[in-house]
């Protein structure tokens, strides 16, 4: 009661203020050059695949539609992180209202989860071309991935829900300094003033159900792609199944191993600037290279953009 009665006296947080990525002026004015750039040119990239996958007939196939959902969600998941982190660079340290960290929390666990989910989604896609070949037209359907899709976007919607609502419900007393260049999980359970184990159990159940599921399906695929890979007769018919997956898995190894290291596990994270390293890894760097990775090195992709190029 007494400790109820204390922090009803306090003065509840109205605003954070970010730190950002660097705090050196010199530092700050280069960077802010570079992710910039990073910002413009990941917009373009995946603006791009999107645009191919959906005006080309020949690009509609399920991998190619997992594909342009994936890149319509890094351009939102750029939007959320990448002007915050600008706006760092630009002035320095910023004040952000508690209800615009809130809402910002909110899109980027939505973003993140349902990225999980659809690299899941991939992963079964590439297992079902290669292990089931024959059997692919009826389990890869229009309707069935449309499914995927959806179910991967509402999972993400409930998820971040309960959780930004977990979180916002927290007391915050002071200090009201995040370091870090976005409103995320582990800096603002740093921050709560009361307890906060229930939300943590809230956050580490939610990594296990969404990080670890999603990443076990990803395992699963690829451990049973391998297998038939290797039983294939034909030397080249190997490195053309091997060629269409190793982009599929250097993607999923960059992201889930930042992603693990800082969501999947049930305490706070001191270490709030290797923290910060770590998010630039799967907020700027994977979305930026996804595209390159994924569609821009694929010949069906770059025979329609030949096409758009020629026809423009």
């Amino acid at each position: 009661m007494e400790r109820s009665l204390e922090l009803g006296n306090m003065t509840r947080v109205q605003e954070f203020i970010l730190l950002g990525l660097s705090t050196s002026p010199e530092t700050r004015e280069v960077l802010f050059v570079v992710f910039l750039s990073l910002y413009l040119l990941t917009l373009l990239e995946n603006a791009l695949i999107v645009f191919l996958v959906c005006s080309h007939a020949e690009l509609h196939k399920p991998m190619y539609f997992f594909l342009g959902n994936l890149s319509c969600l890094e351009m939102c998941y750029v939007s959320v992180t990448m002007p915050s982190l600008l706006a760092g660079l630009w002035t320095g340290p910023y004040h952000v209202p508690f209800t615009a960290c809130m809402t910002q929390l909110f899109f980027f666990i939505v973003l993140i989860c349902t990225e999980c989910a659809l690299l899941a989604s991939m992963a079964c896609d590439r297992y079902v071309a290669i292990c089931r070949p024959l059997h692919y037209p009826l389990l890869m359907r229009p309707q069935v991935c449309l499914g995927l899709a959806g179910t991967s976007w509402l999972g993400g919607l409930l998820v971040s829900a309960v959780k930004t609502v977990c979180i916002a419900s927290l007391s915050y007393c002071g200090p009201n300094v995040l370091n870090h260049f976005f409103c995320d999980v582990s800096p603002l359970l740093n921050l709560s003033c009361t307890h906060v184990a229930l939300t943590e159990l809230v956050d580490f159940l939610s990594a296990i159900v969404i990080l670890w599921g999603s990443l076990l399906v990803a395992i699963a695929s690829y451990v049973a792609i391998g297998r038939a890979v290797l039983r294939m007769p034909s030397a080249a018919a190997r490195r053309k199944a091997f060629s269409t997956c190793a982009s599929h898995l250097l993607v999923v190894g960059i992201f889930y191993s930042a992603t693990l290291f800082i969501y999947a596990r049930p305490s706070r994270i001191e270490a709030m600037d290797l923290n910060k390293v770590l998010s630039v890894t799967y907020t700027v760097v994977t979305p930026m290279c996804n595209p390159v990775i994924y569609c821009l090195r694929n010949r069906e992709v770059q025979a329609a953009f030949c096409r758009t190029l020629r026809g423009s």
